[in-house]
């Protein structure tokens, strides 16, 4: 697999970028969707159960190379995140939520380049825009003057803060406080919550604030989860709730408005 990529980057190099220089030739959006597809996979993290992919991407092009997309970066924007989604379901990967694409303006990077950074982003929470919908359309607002960014992130609402305890298998225990951001929790070390325990999946369960509430999502974990003794998808905590994830249980102490 590093050879094959090796292998490719030495014709990328070879062809691509010098006709691009020499020619002046305006980038195709296919290459940029193979640059974020490329990302996606070395950006993966493989576990028993599922393959976790990356649901942000930056894209950084010469301001030459943008200004020609002028009028119809928005549209690209979105079509690029469509054309993520695809891969992403056509190699079975999970993505915790619907790519988003960012194309920058980068002076930096040299005419005919494309520069891709990817990561991983919890769902904006509060968001009620459609879905697929850049950060400007969901929140209403129009682009800055300079036109450098073209997609942007919908602010941040404030959540409930909560307090959680956290009993594990063995009986111990230990005090879990929420500031409002979403937090995954699972045995992988990527989470917010890192459980220790062998029945929770690695990507278990994720709490975030929603409209005010506080609200828990099963991921899809291979053992499932319980609110109260009852097998939930999605559900709206309070004071007193007990979330059981394998031999694990939270119980939420307290809730209060953020």
């Amino acid at each position: 697999m590093r050879l094959l990529t090796a292998v490719e980057r030495f014709f990328e190099r070879l062809f691509e970028r010098p006709s691009a220089r020499l020619f002046r030739a305006r980038l195709q959006p296919v290459q940029i969707q193979r640059r974020i597809e490329r990302a996606m996979e070395h950006g993966r993290l493989s576990g028993t159960e599922r393959t976790l992919v990356p649901n942000r991407f930056r894209v950084s092009l010469n301001p030459v190379d943008l200004e020609a997309f002028a009028g119809m970066t928005t549209g690209l924007a979105a079509e690029l995140a469509d054309a993520a989604l695809s891969f992403a379901r056509a190699h079975r990967f999970t993505l915790a939520d619907r790519p988003r694409v960012d194309l920058v303006a980068d002076p930096l990077v040299a005419l005919g380049e494309i520069g891709v950074s990817a990561s991983f982003e919890e769902p904006d929470v509060g968001s009620t825009g459609p879905a697929g919908a850049t950060g400007a359309e969901a929140a209403g607002q129009p682009p800055p003057p300079d036109g450098r960014t073209m997609v942007f992130a919908v602010p941040t609402v404030e959540g409930p803060l909560a307090t959680l305890r956290e009993i594990r298998p063995d009986g111990s225990a230990r005090e879990v406080r929420l500031d409002g951001r979403p937090l995954s929790i699972g045995r992988a070390s990527e989470n917010g919550l890192v459980l220790r325990d062998s029945r929770v999946s690695r990507f278990h369960g994720r709490l975030q604030a929603r409209r005010g509430a506080l609200v828990y999502t099963d991921l899809g974990s291979t053992n499932g989860s319980l609110v109260n003794g009852v097998p939930v998808t999605e559900v709206v905590l309070g004071e007193g709730d007990r979330i059981e994830l394998g031999g694990t249980v939270l119980v939420v102490e307290s809730v209060s408005a953020g």
